[in-house]
């Protein structure tokens, strides 16, 4: 009898210790295991003597039952204070921002082709693309480059495969080569529109260049090309203007100065007015107070004769720009390499 009294007493003491559930499966076999004081008291019971046993059956069956409410009560506690004490090594602070990976951006390049795409298609252009794998029938012949000009030779174009060792590269049937310009685009435009015809191409050139601060042997242009019925010298010099104030900002003058270009005449290579320095001479200009940036001309008679255009019904003009000359010169960007190294504290500032 006293062995129980005592047992329910520890009881409170033994379990109250418990803070977790593996504290408290020890304690409920200390209390109600095999060698418990309960489990040894119920195995004495039938050998004490008959006259006793229901006084200790009820003794034992009475604390029996209180230890089953005192170990119930602990059992919800102790699942309490685990679930608190799980939440707060889980816990999160909600009020804190989200962590974000940076977000990426187009490419220098990449923006200043599409910036100068959309002046010309807000001016009625469409936006075209060809192969860079160009035969040369459209890179040259079609373009009115002689045979034997310099840009044919191989110290400047890089040839995919010749016609035949005796033809090389001075026979355009079947002579394929990366294009040296996106002007084949002209001569492939055409043959496939009738005119009028309003089109700039951007893509990615190809030559043999050594590469240093403004040269690469891969780089990008933009070229354009409209035809129509009564086209002059003044709807170029008129179209260029309108960009160079677009691109560089308002105010801009142009000049052109003459030039030579196989597949225009006349021919002429365009500067704007410094945007650093308003004309007055800076680093930017070199001290000139002009930036030169793109050739330009009416289409030679020539090129429409090559296509199927009649020269004495249609006219046009053409012009070429570089996407990497225009990133610098805005960005003032000093070596043409920046653009290509995907270094991230160059990229970042775009």
């Amino acid at each position: 009898m006293d062995d129980l009294d005592t047992l329910l007493s520890d009881a409170h003491a033994l379990l109250a210790a418990a803070t977790d559930r593996r504290q408290f499966d020890a304690a409920m076999s200390q209390l109600t295991g095999r060698s418990s004081i309960i489990a040894e008291a119920k195995r004495r019971l039938s050998q004490a003597p008959m006259e006793d046993r229901p006084a200790l059956g009820k003794k034992l069956n009475e604390v029996s039952a209180a230890l089953e409410r005192v170990i119930a009560a602990r059992r919800v506690e102790v699942d309490r204070l685990e679930a608190d004490a799980l939440l707060a090594d889980d816990r999160r602070d909600v009020t804190l921002p989200i962590r974000t990976l940076p977000l990426g951006t187009e490419h220098i390049i990449q923006q200043v082709l599409d910036e100068v795409c959309e002046i010309f298609v807000s001016l009625g252009y469409s936006v075209a693309t060809g192969p860079e794998a160009e035969l040369a029938l459209y890179n040259f012949d079609a373009l009115n480059i002689p045979k034997g000009h310099p840009s044919r030779f191989e110290s400047d174009t890089l040839y995919i495969n010749y016609r035949d060792e005796e033809t090389s590269y001075n026979d355009p049937v079947g002579t394929v080569l990366l294009r040296t310009h996106t002007s084949p685009m002209q001569a492939r435009w055409m043959e496939s529109h009738q005119p009028p015809v309003h089109v700039v191409v951007p893509g990615r050139v190809f030559r043999a260049d050594t590469l240093d601060a403004t040269h690469s042997p891969v780089f990008h242009q933009i070229e354009g090309l409209a035809v129509d019925e009564g086209i002059t010298m003044a709807d170029l010099r008129g179209t260029l203007t309108h960009f160079a104030r677009e691109f560089f900002g308002p105010g801009r003058r142009i000049r052109l100065n003459p030039s030579f270009f196989p597949f225009t005449e006349p021919s002429a290579e365009m500067a704007v007015s410094c945007f650093a320095c308003d004309g007055s001479g800076c680093r930017v200009c070199s001290g000139t107070g002009w930036i030169e940036l793109m050739g330009c001309g009416m289409v030679d008679p020539n090129v429409f004769e090559a296509v199927g255009y009649d020269p004495a019904k249609w006219t046009g003009f053409a012009f070429g720009m570089g996407g990497e000359r225009l990133a610098m010169v805005r960005h003032g960007i000093t070596h043409i390499s920046h653009l290509y190294q995907n270094d991230l504290r160059v990229l970042n500032q775009f």
